[in-house]
């Protein structure tokens, strides 16, 4: 992980992760991020989830998440404790691999360059 100041100058901790939609049910997903909930929007800032996208290869349903975090074990943690997140995560599973369950912890890839 490498970090990055944000907006109070504390440091952030950059990160990405990958997540594997069902091919075929690629569009339905994208539909289902149309309108995000707003108490799940609230819950990922409350938690610490700043700067966050979500990237998709939609021949093969890869997904590719980027988070920068204070503390991203904690930020994952704090989310994974609310009863919003598990309300969406069951939402989102008809959509995913049966081996890559979104509620599943999350497993953040190694950093290793960045040209700023």
């Amino acid at each position: 992980m490498t970090t990055v100041a944000d907006a109070d100058n504390a440091e952030l901790h950059r990160v990405c992760f990958l997540l594997k939609l069902r091919p075929d049910r690629v569009q339905d997903y994208l539909a289902a991020h149309e309108h995000v909930w707003p108490d799940m929007l609230d819950a990922l800032r409350d938690t610490g989830w700043k700067n966050y996208s979500l990237f998709l290869r939609p021949e093969d349903g890869l997904v590719v998440g980027y988070v920068e975090s204070k503390d991203p074990a904690a930020m994952t943690a704090a989310m994974s404790a609310t009863d919003v997140d598990a309300r969406w995560q069951r939402n989102m599973a008809e959509y995913f691999e049966p081996a890559a369950r979104p509620d599943a912890p999350l497993e953040f890839l190694t950093h290793y360059f960045h040209l700023p």
